[in-house]
């Protein structure tokens, strides 16, 4: 009888929290409400003037026209491309399967340089590149940073009409945006919309988080990820990169802005990869699960998974298995805080870290190196 109780007032509570979220607001009351006093009775008079004398607003004849897109399109559209992907994956009984992408990119140098996103093109098997005037090109380098997201290829093409670049710092809230790209695949289009926020941070997965972000309400679907979001000076301030998906939530989008993009992009095209800050070490943060399982005396930090042979860990004496919770005197409780403060630090820098090895809690003092190449 307790259970079939217990059971139906689960059953019902699971109702009306459905009616309650379905309606799109959840209501708490702890009392009835009070009875609604009964309404007045209306004047007796229902023909007496208000305000005899009052006349209707002028119409604005010489109101400002509101922006408009088509010279912003026509200025960025040739630049903008469609990039699809094959990738290789297996099924249960390793038999390989062929799968394909859709994303977009732009072009930052008319000898075919062109910018896109990470994830758009990150283990393809091959990249081809569709240009505004349908010529297409398979992508012949291709040079990635995973951790912003952007990735610079090149196609053998030349004359190519570049995009111009802006500057995201004088972006204001309020302001009109484009987005342009190949949603879904379906070839190149424009969405415009408006920016909602600024200096965003968006953690994409546990390990990763983006930085300085362009909130949009511009829609942004599968395959724009890489195209460019322009002001209305037909200018690339940001790239497109991420949105969020989930039901009931509508003009959410991001976009990388131009101010953090431009210097990684320098970097892939001038020598291939980034430079940072290098600590040396494989991370990922603790859990109750690593808790339990490697039997740790604390429950919070981050944990060495692995120590590169002569980094600036090994030199430190930082070893596998370590727990890493502050840098600097600043506390560190995940993997990308810990990240982040060594990719804000510089190169030759002395940083102290500190740690707990089993029972003991010890300093170590590490002299951070550069990032060796991929």
């Amino acid at each position: 009888m307790i259970r079939a109780n217990i059971k139906y007032l689960l059953i019902s509570l699971i109702i009306i929290l459905a009616l309650s979220l379905g309606s799109g607001c959840f209501y708490i009351e702890t009392s009835p409400p009070p009875p609604s006093p009964a309404p007045s009775p209306p004047p007796a008079d229902t023909a007496t003037p208000i305000e005899p004398g009052w006349k209707l607003p002028p119409v604005e004849s010489q109101a400002p026209a509101l922006p408009n897109f088509i010279p912003v399109v026509a200025k960025v559209k040739p630049s903008v491309a469609a990039i699809n992907t094959e990738f290789v994956t297996f099924d249960i009984f390793n038999r390989p399967l062929r799968q394909e992408g859709a994303g977009s990119g732009w072009i930052i140098d008319e000898d075919g340089i062109i910018v896109t996103n990470n994830h758009v093109v990150e283990g393809a098997k091959s990249i081809t590149v569709t240009l505004a005037d349908d010529r297409t090109f398979p992508a012949v380098v291709v040079r990635t940073d995973p951790f912003t997201d952007l990735a610079v290829i090149r196609i053998n093409a030349e004359n190519l009409p570049a995009a111009s670049i802006g500057d995201s710092s004088k972006l204001r809230v309020g302001e009109p945006v484009a987005a342009i790209g190949n949603p879904l695949g379906l070839g190149i289009s424009m969405k415009g919309g408006w920016v909602s926020r600024l200096g965003v941070s968006i953690a994409v997965s546990s390990a990763q988080t983006l930085y300085d972000l362009i909130e949009t309400d511009a829609a942004i679907n599968p395959g724009n990820s890489g195209g460019p979001l322009v002001n209305m000076a037909g200018e690339v301030i940001g790239i497109t990169s991420v949105k969020i998906a989930v039901s009931g939530v509508e003009g959410m989008g991001y976009a990388i802005s131009s101010k953090t993009a431009m210097p990684i992009i320098e970097e892939l095209i001038r020598q291939g990869y980034v430079v940072r800050p290098w600590l040396g070490v494989g991370l990922y943060t603790v859990d109750q699960y690593t808790v339990f399982r490697y039997n740790l005396a604390v429950n919070k930090g981050v944990l060495v998974t692995e120590v590169a042979p002569g980094s600036p860990a090994d030199e430190a004496g930082i070893e596998a298995g370590d727990v890493i919770v502050s840098t600097n005197g600043e506390e560190v409780s995940t993997a990308q805080e810990l990240i982040q403060a060594i990719h804000s630090s510089q190169i030759g820098q002395r940083v102290e870290i500190t740690f707990w090895r089993g029972e003991t809690k010890s300093t170590a003092y590490a002299i951070l190196a550069e990032s060796p190449p991929p």
